[in-house]
């Protein structure tokens, strides 16, 4: 999602706390990942995977000049002959240990396997974060949860990952790239695109 679509959506949450918990969960990610070098393992549920919220934080780490914010997707299925960015299986998380950090992205209830990874991945040392439906036994293991469950006028777990993938790279450190990077420009040109005109009053 491009900095202008990023824009809109965030005004048509403004006055909710999502924009606002967003920036707070991709705080975290960044402050776990960055000073430890990267080492950031993303997975999801047997039924959904985060492909999405991968290509996102790809995109971040490009455009952010954080290389630590690229994850290595880790899947429950791995088919034989696919690429090595796409063969990587459950049991990359048995690896975990101080200095890495694991996003679980569950939209609905993770199977107790998953469960029993994640909090053994935790006991080895490894940061875990969740962004979950309002699973409480994910929500307990994680050390930094945002939970969101789909209801009337509220955003589906897609959208929020969009804020978060966003707000990751923009909390980063300003990157020198000449005067004004393009990111900055084109966050600018979106502000003023959605801003209201003027009052002539």
């Amino acid at each position: 999602m491009d900095a202008v679509r990023v824009a809109l959506l965030r005004e048509v949450l403004a006055g909710t706390q999502w924009p606002g918990d967003a920036r707070r969960f991709a705080g975290s990610l960044r402050h776990s990942v960055v000073p430890a070098g990267g080492n950031l393992l993303l997975v999801g549920t047997e039924r959904y995977e985060p492909w999405h919220l991968a290509a996102h934080l790809v995109d971040e780490a490009a455009w952010s000049g954080l290389p630590e914010l690229a994850p290595t997707l880790v899947r429950h299925r791995v088919r034989p002959g696919q690429p090595p960015h796409l063969s990587v299986g459950l049991g990359r998380l048995e690896a975990t240990r101080r200095g890495h950090t694991l996003l679980v992205v569950a939209p609905d209830r993770p199977g107790a396997g998953l469960l029993e990874r994640v909090h053994d991945a935790r006991r080895a040392g490894a940061t875990v974060l969740s962004l979950h439906g309002g699973d409480p036994d994910l929500g307990a293991l994680a050390h930094d949860a945002l939970s969101v469950r789909e209801g009337a006028g509220e955003p589906d777990l897609d959208t929020v990952q969009h804020l978060v993938g966003a707000a990751a790279g923009e909390n980063g450190l300003p990157v020198r790239r000449g005067p004004r990077r393009l990111r900055d420009r084109l966050a600018r040109l979106a502000d003023q695109l959605t801003a209201p005109p003027p009052s002539r009053w």
